[in-house]
């Protein structure tokens, strides 16, 4: 889908602030809000804005310890273990990639003692698991959600 030079304004203006009221993206960008809205509707009903969400600090909700995985598995298994780790609440994200590793996975716990228990009793327990390797994040540079355009 080919997106023109206001759709994509409104955009940026979302992705910077997502509770930005119709009112002014339309003062920002010499638009209406009737229009802002229209548009905003369509992009929604495209597919080019999948959802409006809250970002929340980890930390500030006492998950302290953030982990990265990699995670092989047997071909046969991968979608039954990738299903089963996107339930889990600890799991912030997982996707399918190329390279050495199947699967690759954030995920967020409270202290050590979780990240030991969701790798031994979980993690591990689950079948056509051949590999697991885990990166502790010590320090955060950059982090950002939703698409730059």
């Amino acid at each position: 889908m080919e997106l023109d030079h206001t759709d994509r304004s409104i955009l940026d203006l979302l992705i910077q602030d997502g509770r930005m009221s119709y009112t002014d993206i339309g003062k920002e960008l010499g638009l209406s809000r009737v229009a802002v809205r229209s548009r905003v509707n369509q992009l929604i009903a495209d597919g080019v804005i999948e959802k409006f969400s809250c970002i929340v600090n980890s930390e500030k909700v006492g998950k302290n310890v953030s982990a990265f995985f990699e995670v092989d598995c047997e071909p046969a298994n991968l979608v039954e273990v990738a299903e089963s780790l996107v339930n889990n609440p600890v799991v912030a994200s997982c996707y399918q990639m190329t390279g050495p590793s199947t699967l690759h996975m954030h995920v967020l716990v409270k202290d050590f003692a979780q990240l030991e228990s969701f790798i031994n009793e979980e993690l591990y327990g689950l079948k056509g698991i051949t590999r697991v390797e885990s990166h502790i994040l010590l320090r955060r540079f950059k982090s950002r959600s939703g698409l730059k355009l």
